[in-house]
């Protein structure tokens, strides 16, 4: 395949390599990029794992998760862009991959704007973790019990424990080969959805003591405010499973929860189910995502909260 031996071409002739996920980031960028880290550390490659931002609690366990750094100065010969469909999502590792010598993207987005030299992109993946999975088989690289609890972790959170309409016969293949690594899948399960904070907990109670519904039921929404987090001591990622569990709900078909990221700006996460596409909506609001997931940034107002409400009826009608 032309493409991969680009890619392989490009791994094996750089030295130092960046590996950045996505700002915020959540268990399918977190797995994602660890995973190829451990991977390209025993091709003896200088790695350099590269992460804006707090990594939320519950994903602290995952090995090799205390090397991940805020940013870098080195020289860059290869940067490696994990689950971003934009630039921007990098954050200020932007100005990292904008002086490295080649940047490599691994998304699967469906909505997208590349910003790399050799790309592998597959927007029916299930999770980044599965682009990895066969990158590594490619690259004839043992897969270890280390690297295998990553990628089951992306796996895992961005199918939603498997239950989305994204997950595909060869979502359980690989996750069969990597269990064969020694893992024991109830124990990971439990550590990655198992547990939530007690600021995630109040979090949700409050978000859906606070919610309203449109269209018979069909459309749930709900703000979360900068004073919430503050209230409870809670943190950006403690919000991060409340917009899927509001579209668990009996009837939603869609699900919009609109957090105060501060005084200017509302972070939109998106969510929805039984073929509607929120994926368009993120889109026209300079976001991103999938087809069911999909997130973007509007002005802290409500005229733009009712403008995307009214976006959502829209989809229904």
């Amino acid at each position: 395949m032309e493409g991969f031996r680009k890619i392989r071409q490009s791994i094996s002739r750089a030295k130092n390599i960046a590996i950045s996920g996505h700002i915020n980031p959540d268990g399918d960028s977190i797995g994602s990029f660890l995973a190829l880290g451990l991977a390209l550390d025993s091709l003896g490659k200088s790695v350099y794992l590269l992460c804006e931002g707090s990594i939320p609690e519950h994903y602290r366990f995952l090995p090799g998760v205390g090397r991940i750094i805020s940013t870098t100065n080195k020289k860059i010969d290869l940067a490696i862009a994990v689950d971003c469909s934009t630039i921007e999502l990098l954050g200020k590792n932007a100005s990292v991959f904008k002086k490295a010598k080649a940047v490599f993207e691994i998304d699967h987005h469906e909505f997208r704007k590349s910003f790399g030299d050799i790309y592998l992109v597959d927007h029916e993946a299930a999770a980044v973790g599965e682009l990895i999975y066969m990158l590594l088989k490619k690259l004839q690289v043992v897969i270890t019990r280390d690297i295998g609890e990553n990628l089951l972790t992306s796996l895992i959170v961005e199918t939603n424990l498997f239950k989305l309409a994204n997950v595909r016969p060869f979502t359980f293949t690989a996750c069969g080969e990597l269990l064969k690594t020694g893992i024991v899948f109830s124990q990971l399960a439990d550590k990655v959805y198992g547990q939530k904070t007690r600021a995630a907990m109040m979090l949700s109670a409050v978000c859906l003591l606070r919610a309203k519904f449109l269209k018979k039921n069909r459309i749930i929404w709900s703000v979360i405010r900068y004073n919430d987090l503050a209230r409870v001591g809670g943190k950006n990622y403690d919000t991060d499973m409340i917009a899927s569990e509001m579209y668990s709900m009996k009837d939603v078909k869609v699900a919009v929860l609109f957090r105060e990221k501060n005084s200017e700006t509302l972070k939109v996460s998106l969510r929805s189910k039984g073929g509607i596409n929120i994926g368009k909506i993120a889109q026209e609001y300079k976001g991103g995502g999938h087809f069911d997931i999909a997130g973007c940034y509007i002005p802290n107002n409500r005229k733009s909260i009712m403008q995307i409400l009214s976006s959502v009826e829209a989809l229904l009608n």
